[in-house]
C-alpha cells in the first residue's frame, strides 16, 4: 500500500508543476484534517450523551458533576503515558515554537494524541475547548503529510497553517476565520501566495464539515444595532479588554503553579477534585460551556441556575452576581483542566467568557431603563472582544462570530469591541497567551524581525574561547614577551582560584616595553582592569547587545557563574551570524 502510494506521488510529481502539485497536497490536507475535526467533534458528543443519561437525579447528581470531570483528566493522563510516552506537548505555543525552531516539524503522535485525550477530557465535562487541540492535530497532519511529500521547510509550514485552518473552518463551519486565524497568529508575515492554499483547505475542510453538520454553532437572531449604542460598545471593548488582561495573567499563574507538580496521578488528582468543586457549585463551568452561551443568546439564561446550589432561588440580581462569579472561575477552571493532566485549549473558554461578560453589562443596562437593546448582540460582541484580546487577533475574532452565529448586521460593533479590546490588552500585556511563553525565551516574534534573529543567535556558539591567558602572579618581564609571541591585544588575567581577575590590554603595555626599570616588580595583577562588564554564560543575546551598546566596547569577556573564564564574544561575531540568519530568513529557511 505504501509502495502503491509512492508510486502515485512519483508520478503527480513528473506529470505537475510543484505550484500545482502544492495545492493538490492542500486538498488532501483539508480532507483529512476536517475528517479528525468531525471525529473530534463526534466523539465528544457522544461522550457528553453517555455522561450526560448516566448523570442521576437529586442529591447524587452532585456526585457525578464532581467525578466525571476527575475521571476524564485521569484517562487522559493514562492514555498519554501509556501509548504516547508522557511526552505530548499541548498548547498552540507548541506549533509556533515548531514554526520558529524547528522548520515546521511536528511529532506524529499530535496527528491523534491531541484527538484522543481531548475528547477524554471535554467529554466527561473537562471546562475547556477543543479548538487548540483541533489546531494542534491539523498542523500536525499538516506537517507530516509535507514530510511525506519530501517537501521543504518553508513548503512545509505552509502546510502545517493549511492544517490549522482546515481544523478551525471544519469544527466551526467557519472557513474564512480559519484562514485569518492561520495568517494572524502562526504565519504573520503572509503573502497572497500563501493565502491561496490556505483558502483552499479550509474551504475542502468546510464542504466536507457541510455534509455532516451545516447548522451554526450559535443561532443570533438578526436585529440591527442602533447608533445610541456605539457608548455602550465602547464600554464593552474596554471591559473586554480588561477581562482578556486578566486571563491571560491568570492563565500563565496557573500553569506555572501547576507545573511545579512532578507526580501526574497526584496532580491529577488534586487538580481535578478542585474542578470538580467549582463544577458542583457553579454547574456552568462543565465542559466546553457552549450550552451556557446558546442559553444566554435564546434569552433561557434563567436555567442556568438549574442543577446548581442556587436552583431555588430566583432573583435577577443573584443570576447577575452568578454570571459574574463565571467571568472570573471559567479561566481557572481551564487552567485547573489542563494543568491537571487533561487536555484541551482557552479559546473556547474565552467564548463563555466574553458571552458572559456581554451579557451581564446588557441586563444592566435593560434593568436601568435607559436605553432598549438587543441583549443576544452584546452576548455576540462580548465573545469577539475576550477573544481578540486573548489571543491578539481581532480580525479572526470579528469573522469567527460572524461565522458562527449568522450576525453579519454586527461587523461595525464588532470591529468597535474587538479593537478596543486588543488595543487594551496590548498596553498591558504586549504578548498574547499563546506567545508569552515563546517571547519570554526570545524564540518567537511577531513583528520585530531584528530582535528575534538577534535573540536567534546561541551565545554558547560564538564565543572565542581558543584565548592565552596570563596568572595574576607572572612578572612584567615574562608578561612582555608573551605580548611580543602572540596575536592578542588583549589578555585575561586569572587569580590563584584560576577565576577571572581582569584584563590587561596591549596599550597599557607600551610603557613598560621600553623602560626596564619602570617594569622591576610589576605583575600581571597590577596591570589589569575590569572591564566595563562582563557577560555571563548562557545569557540571552538580547542583553549581551544591551551591553555592548551601553558600553561601546567591540569585544567582552563570557565567564561561567562561578567566575571562571569561558572566552571572549565580538560584536563582529554577532554580525556575522545575524547576516548568515538575515539570509536564512530572506530564504525561507525562518518563517515567523
Amino acid at each position: 500500500m505504501i509502495q502503491r502510494l509512492r508510486s502515485i506521488n512519483a508520478y503527480l510529481l513528473k506529470r505537475l508543476s510543484r505550484k500545482n502539485y502544492l495545492l493538490l497536497a492542500c486538498v488532501l490536507i483539508g480532507l483529512v484534517a476536517g475528517m479528525a475535526a468531525i471525529l473530534m467533534k463526534s466523539i465528544v458528543h457522544w461522550i457528553e450523551d453517555k455522561v450526560q443519561q448516566g448523570l442521576a437525579t437529586g442529591q447524587a447528581n452532585y456526585f457525578w458533576l464532581f467525578i466525571t470531570p476527575i475521571l476524564g483528566i485521569l484517562l487522559s493522563v493514562f492514555y498519554e503515558q501509556r501509548f504516547l510516552g508522557g511526552k505530548l506537548k499541548k498548547g498552540v505555543t507548541k506549533i509556533l515554537f515548531a514554526i520558529t525552531r524547528k522548520k515546521g516539524e511536528l511529532d506524529r503522535r499530535d496527528t491523534y494524541g491531541h484527538l484522543v485525550t481531548s475528547a477524554l477530557t471535554v467529554g466527561m465535562g473537562g471546562s475547556a475547548g477543543l479548538e487548540a487541540p483541533i489546531v494542534l492535530t491539523g498542523s500536525a497532519i499538516g506537517s507530516n503529510i509535507a514530510t511525506q511529500l519530501q517537501l521543504g521547510s518553508k513548503e512545509r509550514t505552509i502546510l502545517l497553517a493549511c492544517g490549522a485552518s482546515a481544523g478551525i473552518a471544519a469544527i466551526f463551519n467557519a472557513p474564512v476565520a480559519g484562514v485569518i486565524f492561520s495568517a494572524e497568529v502562526l504565519i504573520t508575515e503572509i503573502s497572497i501566495p500563501v493565502f491561496v492554499p490556505l483558502l483552499i483547505s479550509a474551504a475542502t475542510a468546510s464542504v466536507l464539515a457541510q455534509l455532516f453538520y451545516h447548522e451554526r454553532l450559535f443561532m443570533l437572531t438578526e436585529e440591527g444595532w442602533r447608533l445610541k449604542s456605539i457608548p455602550l460598545y465602547i464600554l464593552l471593548g474596554v471591559i473586554c479588554g480588561l477581562v482578556s488582561v486578566y486571563m491571560t495573567r491568570m492563565t500563565h499563574f496557573l500553569e506555572k503553579k501547576m507545573g511545579k507538580f512532578n507526580l501526574r496521578i497526584r496532580k491529577a488528582i488534586l487538580g481535578g477534585s478542585l474542578l470538580g468543586l467549582l463544577i458542583v457549585i457553579f454547574p456552568p463551568l462543565y465542559g466546553e460551556g457552549y450550552t451556557t452561551i446558546e442559553k444566554l443568546i435564546s434569552g433561557n439564561e434563567s436555567l442556568l441556575l438549574h442543577r446548581s446550589l442556587l436552583s431555588d432561588f430566583e432573583s435577577e440580581w443573584l443570576l447577575l452576581v452568578f454570571l459574574g462569579s463565571l467571568v472570573f472561575l471559567k479561566v481557572i477552571a481551564t487552567s485547573l483542566t489542563i494543568g491537571s493532566g487533561g487536555n484541551g485549549g482557552i479559546f473556547a473558554g474565552s467564548l463563555f467568557t466574553g458571552a458572559v461578560t456581554g451579557f451581564i453589562l446588557a441586563r444592566l443596562v435593560t434593568l436601568s431603563g435607559m436605553l432598549k437593546i438587543v441583549e443576544s448582540n452584546f452576548v455576540a460582541v462580548g465573545m469577539a472582544g475576550v477573544i481578540a484580546g486573548v489571543v491578539h487577533a481581532p480580525l479572526t475574532a470579528i469573522f469567527l462570530i460572524a461565522e458562527i452565529t449568522g450576525g453579519y448586521s454586527l461587523f461595525v460593533p464588532l470591529m468597535i469591541v474587538s479593537a478596543m479590546s486588543y488595543f487594551i490588552t496590548r498596553h498591558f500585556d504586549p504578548t498574547s497567551v499563546y506567545t508569552r511563553p515563546l517571547e519570554k525565551d526570545g524564540t518567537y516574534f511577531q513583528a520585530d524581525r531584528d530582535s528575534f534573529l538577534i535573540n536567534s543567535i546561541d551565545l554558547n556558539g560564538i564565543i572565542e574561547t581558543e584565548v592565552e591567558t596570563v596568572p595574576s602572579e607572572m612578572e612584567s618581564k615574562e608578561l612582555i614577551q608573551r605580548f611580543l609571541r602572540s596575536k592578542q591585544n588583549i589578555f585575561p588575567v586569572l587569580d590563584e582560584q584560576m577565576k577571572f581577575a581582569g584584563i590587561i590590554l596591549f596599550e597599557d603595555m607600551k610603557d613598560l616595553l621600553f623602560d626596564e626599570q619602570k617594569s622591576q616588580g610589576i605583575k600581571a595583577i597590577d596591570l589589569a582592569i575590569r572591564p566595563p562588564c562582563t557577560l555571563i554564560l548562557g545569557e540571552k543575546m538580547g542583553d549581551v547587545m544591551k551591553k555592548f551598546d551601553e558600553t561601546w566596547v567591540w569585544k567582552l569577556p563570557v565567564l561561567s557563574e562561578k567566575g571562571a573564564f569561558i572566552g571572549f564574544v565580538s560584536k563582529k561575531k554577532i554580525f556575522t551570524r545575524y547576516r548568515q540568519l538575515l539570509k536564512q530568513y530572506s530564504q525561507g529557511d525562518i518563517i515567523s
